[in-house]
């Protein structure tokens, strides 16, 4: 897993890992890991997810709009 930067300081994303057809998110305060994949939420989705994650910003505003329950 690699550390989310959390630029804006108001994230609850701790982590994520990175896959050719998916993203892996860890959230702060919960257990498991929530995985999104080209199936799940649409390659344009974990494409513009993987982007804002190495971005470190943006990245649990994006997931709360357009693909919350569209994990695997």
């Amino acid at each position: 897993m690699q550390m989310y930067a959390n630029r804006g300081g108001n994230s609850n994303v701790l982590g994520f890992e990175i896959s050719d057809n998916s993203i892996t998110v860890w959230f702060k305060g919960t257990a498991r890991s929530y995985t999104y994949s080209y199936v799940s939420a649409g390659s344009h989705n974990v494409e513009r997810m993987k982007t804002l994650a190495l971005n470190g910003s943006g990245l649990n505003s994006y997931i709360n709009r357009n693909v919350k329950f569209n994990y695997v």
